[in-house]
């Protein structure tokens, strides 16, 4: 038997060349055939079959602003709302989601945040890269900006999801945000969220002068985080804001 480290884990290669590989999601093995390249390299599949299949890629017709499925390609209307106020007008230009939120993503993303499984990221390399891919590399970024999370909240969860989903693109990064500890916005209404007060500042000496920005965060779900970090980024000199997130709520 033949031991391989990959990412965390020992693989061991069997006599009849299958590579036992544990999914990320359920725990539970899987097997992949073993390769010189398989054994090279890390192995693609980071989730079995059927917890990858639970998930819900977002395809079709969307909202061209917040990448809501819809049934016609118009601004929907929490969009319309948003570029109505003239203090949000063009604040940020797109977000591109690569997930829905059904119960699967549920689950997994309250693992992956509040119960500590940072290496749940892996699972969603491959698609995060096909969404830059298609979507956002020929938009001339010129940096990613992790959402930030507090002093409290980083300690508390000992990760960054932002940063760690940020980490899979091929973009230079730039920590430009500090956030101030608030309730966590998972326990907020969405009244509360679109309400709430501003809890970024900024926190860069560099110039972003007509750079064009990149948000990277784990979900979009009113809205309000998003525009509220895109917002001060224009107020310090950004052309431009985008939003890449892993969930459209």
């Amino acid at each position: 038997m033949q031991k391989l480290f990959q990412t965390g884990r020992f693989v061991k290669t069997s006599k009849k060349g299958m590579i036992p590989i544990i999914c990320l999601i359920c725990n539970q093995k899987m097997s992949a055939k073993a390769s010189w390249t398989s054994l090279l390299l890390l192995p693609e599949e980071k989730a079995c079959d059927e917890c990858y299949q639970s998930l819900k890629k977002i395809t079709g017709t969307t909202c061209p602003a917040c990448c809501r499925p819809q049934e016609a390609e118009t601004l929907c209307n929490d969009c319309k709302k948003w570029e109505d106020d003239p203090q949000w007008k063009n604040i940020l230009q797109r977000n591109v989601s690569v997930f829905e939120y059904n119960d699967a993503m549920k689950e997994i993303l309250s693992t992956f945040k509040f119960r500590g499984d940072a290496a749940l990221v892996e699972v969603f390399q491959k698609d995060i890269s096909a969404c830059y891919r298609d979507d956002i590399s020929t938009l001339q970024i010129d940096f990613a900006v992790p959402i930030p999370l507090s002093k409290e909240r980083l300690y508390e969860r000992g990760f960054n999801q932002a940063k760690l989903l940020a980490d899979l693109l091929p973009l230079p990064q730039q920590e430009l945000l500090q956030r101030t500890h608030h309730e966590k916005q998972s326990k907020k209404s969405r009244l509360e969220r679109l309400s709430a007060a501003n809890v970024f500042s900024y926190a860069a000496s560099s110039k972003i002068e007509h750079k064009t920005i990149l948000l990277v965060d784990d979900i979009y779900t009113t809205g309000s985080t998003l525009r509220n970090a895109a917002k001060l980024l224009i107020q310090n000199g950004a052309k431009s804001v985008f939003s890449l997130t892993l969930i459209r709520s």
